[in-house]
Formats: structure tokens, sequence, C-alpha cells
């Protein structure tokens, strides 16, 4: 069994659901539903990992209070390893609060600890037991931005793979050289379609290519509805459409990808072959309510593929 560490930031999120949640000055409105569940894209890849039958470690910080305990309790039930996970007294766990309607949804997020992360907190057998170490967030974790190339160093030293998710940007800065930085040292950078281009300037995946450092290795790129793109340190370049399926709920569907290519990676699968099984789990969790809250075994998205056709 492979052992993959997660080196990322967790928060609660608070879903509010409805037909009209956009709150209103001195009103009061009713909603269809409230539920807190566990979020962060760190985590939903952890969980998604752990349900694909790998060994995974957890390292984060949390504020020492119920919402930190609720994290540490899901992760724990889905078969991840807490061990590495932080409780800080001086620190509130992060919230984000989700209004949700059939068409959209609207985010606030209460950062709290969820950059908090810092070098310090690294345990000594991320160097000596990872097969394979990932992060998302890349413009949540301000304690490890300037430490990422220093830790995928060493573990890639060590014969570790590496991977990591940047998520949006939510101070709108896009500022592409700390991740140029880091990409000679990363096996798999995973950002969406839209991250990428905010990211280069552009408006096109084909502008983005050339624009790629020297010594990158591959990109995965998440287009949701239209599927996926690979290109490689070889420069060639590999799509696929996405599977046939109406989709449920959507939350957390990037990072089932993320997981499922990882998963992929250091089981041998290359190529077309890699990248309609990443499809295939974030396909899968959009099947069922919420990112983490029920997660797929390799048995059932093995079964998806063979039921579920591509898009032509």
């Amino acid at each position: 069994m492979k052992t993959v560490y997660v080196l990322g930031e967790l928060n609660v999120d608070m879903i509010v659901t409805g037909t009209d949640v956009i709150p209103e000055w001195n009103r009061e409105k009713l909603v269809d539903s409230f539920d807190i569940v566990l979020g962060s894209s760190s985590a939903i890849t952890a969980c998604a990992l752990a349900g694909l039958g790998m060994d995974v470690r957890f390292v984060s910080v949390v504020g020492n209070d119920e919402f930190g305990n609720y994290c540490i309790e899901q992760l724990q039930s889905k078969g991840v390893n807490t061990d590495g996970i932080i409780k800080k007294e001086t620190a509130k766990t992060g919230v984000t609060l989700s209004l949700s309607t059939p068409q959209d949804r609207g985010l606030l997020t209460f950062m709290g600890s969820i950059s908090d992360l810092a070098p310090r907190d690294m345990p000594e057998s991320l160097f000596e037991e990872a097969d394979h170490v990932h992060f998302g967030s890349y413009f949540l974790q301000d304690g490890m931005r300037d430490h990422w190339q220093g830790i995928f160093d060493r573990v890639r030293k060590n014969g570790a793979t590496t991977s990591f998710d940047t998520g949006w940007d939510v101070r709108n800065q896009w500022v592409r050289e700390g991740i140029h930085s880091l990409l000679g040292e990363t096996d798999l950078f995973i950002p969406s379609e839209e991250e990428l281009l905010h990211i280069y300037g552009v408006s096109t995946l084909d502008e983005v290519w050339p624009l790629l450092p020297e010594g990158h290795h591959g990109v995965a790129v998440k287009r949701g509805s239209t599927g996926a793109t690979l290109y490689g340190e070889d420069k060639q370049l590999v799509e696929v459409n996405s599977y046939k399926i109406t989709p449920i709920d959507t939350t957390g569907a990037g990072d089932s990808f993320n997981a499922g290519l990882i998963h992929g990676y250091l089981n041998g699968k290359r190529g077309q072959e890699l990248l309609l099984f990443a499809n295939a789990c974030g396909a899968l969790s959009t099947q069922r309510v919420g990112g983490a809250q029920q997660v797929s075994s390799l048995e059932e998205v093995e079964i998806f593929q063979i039921t579920h056709a591509v898009r032509d």
C-alpha cells in the first residue's frame, strides 16, 4: 500500500441552501436546509485517496475548538491518519459559509487557522515514509508558500513523487513566479482551467503551454464538463472528454479528480488511461451530496468506468 502525505488546510463548511439565500439588511428569510460538513480541498482529496485504498497521513493546524475536533473526527471516519494535525490554542479553526441555490453559490470564508501550517510543523516521518506528497490551496496556505520548493526537493530526493493544486486566489493577484519555481519539483501540477488561465493572463490553454518554465513535469488541467487535459514534460498533449452523467452536487469534484490522478499515477497509469481514471473519480463524486461526506472505493470507480460512456 502506497503512503501519501497530504499537507493541507482544514476548515468546516457551513452550507445554507434555498432558492433565495441572499441576506438583506433588517430582514429575516427562511431557507431550505443547513449543514455543517468537512471542508477544504486538501481534506476532500485526502478522504478520496483513503477511499481508494491508500495509506493517507494528514498534516495540518486547527484551533483547539469544536470545529477543529470535528475536522479531525471526520478525517478519521474516512480512514485518514490524523497524528500530524496540531491543535493550536491561539487559533480558531477556519470556516466557510456557503450560500447555495440550485443555480449557483457564494462563499464567505473566515481564514482562522487555514494559513497557519508552517515548516516547523512537518513531521520527520514525512521525509522517511512518504511515497507521495500533495498539498491543495497554494494561494491560501500563506505559512508554507515560500517553503514548498524545499519540502518537495527533499522528499523527491528520498524517492517520493509530488503534486499540488492552486485553488482560487481570493486576493486576485495570481502571482506565477512562486509556482514556476515549484514546477521543477512537482510531478503533477493540477489546476483548473480557469485558475491556470488566470495565472498566465491568457484566454486559451494553447497560449499557456509555451509559457511554462523549462523543466516542468506533468500539468493536468481540470476542465469540468469539458473533460481534462494533460501536458507532459515531453510537450505531448493528451485530452479526454467528460463522462455522460447528470451531476447532483459538484462540491469537491475537482478534489476527487486530484485523488484519482494521484492514485492512478502511483499505480502506473499514464496518459489517456490516467486522465480517464481521474475523470471517473471526479464524476462519481458528483453523484452524491457533499465533497467528503461519502467517498468512492476503487471497485466503485472501476465499475463506474465500465458502466458509463465518455461524451463524444
